[in-house]
């Protein structure tokens, strides 16, 4: 969270204290769209047992693993220097238990799509290279969210991880390949959201954790502004 912070000021202090530059064309009305590839990098943590009817070992942690998956963002811009976006996308994770836990697969195969709506700022600090900044919510549905098979020989046949509402912070920047419009995009959002996992046995709620998944999505591909 530190180093995200002192992106954003770095950012910030160079578009202060940059000399005046030739603006870029007019980008209001413009719409932009990206195809990235994208890194999914959660936390997972167990933050708090909310109730433990099975008898939890001591120590008893978790971890997401990580995923790369493709998505899309779409960009409108309602001034030169301000827009709006929103991706679409889809990522896939399990969780695996760690200290108590070690060894167990608790979460399989949970998709996640992570509704996030950001306003952006843009700097103009140099011809055809266009740094931002962003902030926004984001809603994240998971679904899918089947038993580890860690967890299942220990009676367990379900868990539900809830859907959250939290929020993104966002810094980046677009590389103009020459006057066309397309370009060369590099994204970093910083998630703070989390989620409650509720494992049980034929209908029968046994422990419920809640989780901080955090995540750090970074991203990079290509851009098209039109």
């Amino acid at each position: 969270m530190k180093k995200f912070y002192a992106s954003v000021l770095a950012i910030s202090t160079m578009a202060v204290s940059a000399p005046a530059l030739a603006q870029s064309a007019d980008r209001a009305g413009d719409i932009q769209i990206k195809a990235f590839a994208t890194a999914v990098l959660p936390d997972g943590a167990i933050d708090e047992v909310e109730f433990d009817d099975f008898g939890l070992p001591a120590n008893s942690q978790s971890d997401a693993n990580d995923n790369i998956t493709p998505t899309l963002a779409i960009e409108y811009f309602v001034t030169n220097n301000i827009s709006i976006e929103t991706i679409a996308g889809v990522t896939q994770h399990d969780v695996d238990g760690v200290g108590g836990l070690a060894g167990l697969e608790l979460v399989s195969d949970a998709q996640i799509i992570p509704a996030t709506v950001t306003a952006k700022y843009h700097f103009d600090l140099a011809e055809g290279f266009t740094p931002y900044i962003g902030a926004g919510p984001s809603y994240f549905i998971i679904f899918n969210d089947d038993a580890g098979a860690g967890v299942t020989p220990l009676g367990i046949t379900d868990v539900d991880l809830s859907n959250e509402l939290g929020v993104a912070l966002q810094a980046g920047a677009v590389f103009d390949i020459g006057d066309s419009g397309i370009g060369l995009s590099v994204d970093a959002k910083r998630y703070f959201i989390g989620t409650t996992a509720t494992f049980s046995a034929n209908g029968t709620d046994l422990f419920a954790t809640d989780h901080d998944l955090d995540p750090w999505v970074i991203s990079a591909g290509l851009s098209f502004r039109f």
